[in-house]
């Protein structure tokens, strides 16, 4: 037994190093595969933190908590219905009550 975990997990530490390299590979594949260094080439996101100030960025597009509080009201003010949603919240209810009342059977 202490032998199989062993091997098992000396398997999953090989599988995850390998994942690593190539992703690293992949990366420096890409990079050369431009033949040349791109200053435009930019992460999927980057945070930059200067002091108190904190700024980011995803895809190059600057986020701000202004965006999200916009985003944030016009969800609100949208009052989307979710079906499954709702049916969802009375299936739950029914369960609930259905529950109760077979315990309270139970218990008299």
């Amino acid at each position: 037994m202490k032998l199989f975990m062993l091997k098992s997990l000396g398997i999953a530490a090989l599988m995850f190093i390998s994942v690593l390299a190539g992703m690293q590979l992949a990366n420096d594949g890409i990079h050369r595969m431009k033949g040349y260094n791109d200053p435009n080439f930019q992460k999927a996101v980057t945070i930059n933190d200067k002091g108190n100030d904190l700024h980011a960025s995803v895809m190059g597009n600057q986020i701000t908590s202004h965006d999200i509080e916009t985003k944030k009201k016009k969800l609100e003010e949208m009052n989307a219905f979710n079906l499954f949603s709702s049916m969802g919240k009375k299936m739950s209810e029914g369960i609930s009550g259905a529950s109760k009342k077979l315990v309270e059977s139970i218990s008299k």
